[in-house]
């Protein structure tokens, strides 16, 4: 594991703090796989996540430097690629929920990270944006992980126009849940986390997964699906509270 991101195991969360905060907490590919590699591994062992980046940024999106490719074959730039998608399947994969406390900046790959969070929550200060057009980079990557989250014309606003939102208008796309005053993020966060907790694991991780996959089906089969698992996660003898 790098430095540049904080783990802490705190009984039943996972706490992940991005740590770059002298580059607005920039992400660079290894940081990606590892984030990638904590969801889909270690979150397993706890019932939720909190993200957060230190510092006064969340994330200003991917480290700068990267190494050109010496081939411009196809296959070889879709394989430099890959840790990006890998991270934000990862968001969509680990079965637990996923809290995010977005302060500042939200650029580009915080953008998405913000999205994809289950939970957002964003300080009044926080700023969100997908520059890449205007930086003359076709933005697919970033979209790839909005699809799912924002409607079609808030998708094509962020991305044509570049423009950078507020949180009041982030919490109208779809990318930010509430918004909260600078002074009470941290405690705000916790009470969130307090309360998924106080629900049954069971029903917490069946939420996930119904939300995870429901959301592509027709409506007949998202009601049968409906059907389906709460049978089954109502029926667990771990539903009943202790």
């Amino acid at each position: 594991m790098t430095q540049d991101i904080i783990v802490e195991e705190d009984g039943d969360i996972l706490r992940i703090t991005l740590n770059r905060p002298e580059t607005g907490n920039a992400v660079s590919d290894e940081m990606a796989g590892e984030l990638a590699d904590l969801l889909g591994v270690k979150a397993r062992d706890f019932r939720l996540v909190a993200l957060r980046g230190k510092g006064d940024d969340f994330c200003v999106g991917r480290a700068s430097g990267r190494p050109r490719l010496a081939s411009p074959e196809a296959l070889h730039r879709r394989r430099s690629t890959e840790v990006i998608f890998n991270c934000y399947g990862a968001f969509r994969e680990t079965p637990v929920p996923v809290v995010g406390l977005v302060q500042g900046k939200a650029l580009g790959f915080g953008c998405s990270i913000a999205a994809l969070c289950d939970v957002t929550i964003a300080t009044e200060d926080a700023m969100f944006q997908i520059p890449e057009m205007s930086h003359g980079t076709m933005p697919t990557m970033v979209m790839s992980s909005l699809v799912d989250r924002l409607p079609r014309k808030a998708i094509s606003h962020l991305v044509y126009t570049s423009a950078a939102i507020t949180p009041e208008r982030a919490l109208s796309f779809g990318i930010v849940s509430d918004i909260v005053r600078p002074d009470r993020a941290d405690a705000y966060l916790e009470e969130t986390c307090a309360a998924i907790l106080r629900a049954p694991p069971p029903a917490t991780l069946g939420v996930k997964e119904y939300l995870r996959t429901a959301m592509d089906m027709d409506v007949r089969g998202a009601v049968d699906y409906a059907r389906n698992i709460h049978a089954t996660i109502n029926s667990s003898s771990e539903m009943k509270r202790k």
